[in-house]
């Protein structure tokens, strides 16, 4: 007899899973029955929260599903805050979980690990959240779930499973086919666009995180209509070096001016939300008012009044687009020059400290070319959030911006390193963000996951305290006391150097990717 538990396995393996993340306990024991004899790998972080990272870091790196199996009640709110970073960044991640035995369920019985109503509680942080009641319901759960992540706006979805349906027989289970792809664009539409695009003498591109993966076919775009691309937190690794790509926030002034300069600006995957375009809160971003939005998400699209929505995947509207362009156009040759004019202002604009952080972080990138720097909320993160060029598309994310969940770099790093093992990870993390999963060097050994652990140790929450002092409050419970981060990671078996100033890393770095597996840096900061 084949168990509910053993067929779920093969049914992800038939969706193409390889890697899951997660703390068995003993309300999985039960999915857990078919996994040794599997193809599919199991990483064990020390913490639910860190199997959430972890997966959201493989998908961001990979572009394919996260997966996560957790356990019911404390397990599964320990993943909130990943999937909470998940849907603000619209990462695909599957949180497989138990609950409780069917007929207890809502009775408030006590039993172990019980919640009022588990899945009404995941419904408010999850695209979806699903209850299996009989094993024939599993395949068409698991097809909506990957049928969601290969054709709409991607997010964190929920699947529980009571204990008791775990162990029932399933032998005649066979996966469902995932509705693949997402709504094609609009023909009126992108003629529509097409025109004004034509039409347009300074034309701008605004590149969200939707558009990532679709770098050829915006570069050729941008190229066709001159238009300077500006590219959030979440696009940074396109277009790097380009002569028409700003990789720089248009929460600076600099951007901004280019940004209210241009008769027509095309937002490619991006919601346009604050936390990119506002983050000092100052209110200075004005929406431009001759928009063409295109985004894979119709209720996003709602949310911003835009001359022309095309509701698509970013790449085949941005092929359609470019199909559709007249053949005589009347821009005036202004982008490159325009492009170029930003970049440096923007740069400029950055305080001296900044600068000294912003080169930091293109240390490791010139050090380390291609590689994948997976961040933390710490200064050097928020200074290249604001002004940085990366050479790798989908090879820069952190979770500084959106959700901002601290703790997430290390878990997620390990998770981008299983995903893409011919890369070198970096994780820069901050002092204070790394204690939030400090034991996460434990699962980076296990896993044998080689990241690169940066901690930038300025002994505390620096970006809060200078927020407090900012406006008047004097600092309270921003200097946590570091440890000495260089025993800890020997004490888990890992090689860690501490740098007295950022002026040694490059070296440093060469000497951690050499080594091929964990190794920490730790650079003590003024």
């Amino acid at each position: 007899m084949t168990t509910l538990g053993e067929a779920l396995i093969g049914l992800l393996e038939a969706h193409g899973v390889d890697t899951v993340f997660g703390i068995p306990g003993v309300h999985t024991v039960e999915l857990y029955r078919g996994l040794a004899g599997s193809r599919i790998r199991h990483v064990t972080p020390r913490h639910e929260q860190g199997a959430g990272f972890m997966a959201d870091g493989y998908a961001r790196a990979s572009g394919r599903p996260g997966v996560a199996f957790v356990i019911t009640g404390p397990g599964l709110t320990n993943t909130i805050t990943a999937m909470g970073q998940a849907r603000a960044d619209s990462v695909p991640m599957l949180v497989i979980s138990g609950v409780n035995a069917t007929d207890t369920l809502g009775k408030g019985l006590g039993h172990l690990h019980e919640l009022p109503d588990q899945r009404g509680m995941m419904e408010k942080v999850a695209l979806s959240s699903r209850r299996i009641a009989r094993p024939e319901e599993l395949p068409g759960a698991l097809a909506d779930a990957f049928s969601l992540f290969a054709g709409a706006r991607p997010g964190p979805v929920h699947i529980e499973i009571p204990i008791d349906v775990m162990a029932m027989p399933a032998d005649a289970l066979a996966p469902l086919p995932v509705i693949a792809g997402p709504p094609a664009p609009d023909a009126a539409q992108i003629a529509r666009a097409a025109a004004l695009a034509g039409n347009a003498s300074r034309p701008l591109i605004l590149a969200g995180g939707g558009a990532k993966m679709a770098e050829a076919a915006l570069r050729r775009l941008a190229e066709t209509l001159d238009a300077p691309v500006v590219l959030t937190a979440n696009a940074r690794g396109l277009l790097h070096a380009h002569k028409l790509a700003v990789p720089a926030s248009p929460s600076l002034k600099s951007v901004r001016r280019l940004i209210d300069g241009a008769d027509l600006v095309i937002a490619l995957g991006t919601e346009l939300g604050p936390t990119e375009y506002d983050m000092y809160g100052d209110g200075g971003f004005v929406l431009p008012k001759n928009l063409i939005r295109i985004d894979i998400d119709a209720a996003q699209l709602a949310r911003h009044p835009a001359a022309v929505a095309i509701e698509a995947d970013a790449e085949a509207a941005t092929d359609a687009l470019f199909v559709a362009l007249p053949g005589v156009r009347s821009g005036d040759g202004s982008g490159t020059a325009r492009a170029a004019a930003a970049r440096n202002a923007a740069r400029a604009e950055l305080p001296a400290y900044m600068q000294a952080q912003l080169e930091a972080v293109e240390t490791i990138r010139d050090t380390l070319p291609g590689s994948i720097i997976v961040g933390d909320s710490t200064q050097p993160i928020y200074a290249a959030n604001l002004y940085y060029d990366h050479d790798r598309p989908a090879g820069w994310f952190n979770a500084a911006t959106g959700f901002g969940a601290l703790g997430y770099g290390p878990p997620a790093a390990i998770g981008a390193a299983l995903a893409v093992p011919d890369a070198t990870v970096v994780c820069l993390s901050g002092d204070g963000g790394f204690q939030f999963s400090l034991p996460e060097l434990g699962a980076a050994v296990d896993a044998g996951a080689p990241v690169i652990f940066v901690i930038w140790n300025n002994r505390g929450y620096r970006e809060i305290e200078t927020s407090m002092r900012d406006v008047g409050v004097e600092p309270v419970g921003v200097s946590p006391a570091p440890p000495d981060f260089r025993k800890i990671a020997e004490a888990y078996g890992i090689s860690a150097e501490w740098l007295g100033s950022p002026a040694g890393l490059s070296e440093a770095l060469l000497r951690a990717s050499a080594a091929k597996k964990p190794y920490l840096i730790e650079i003590a900061v003024d």
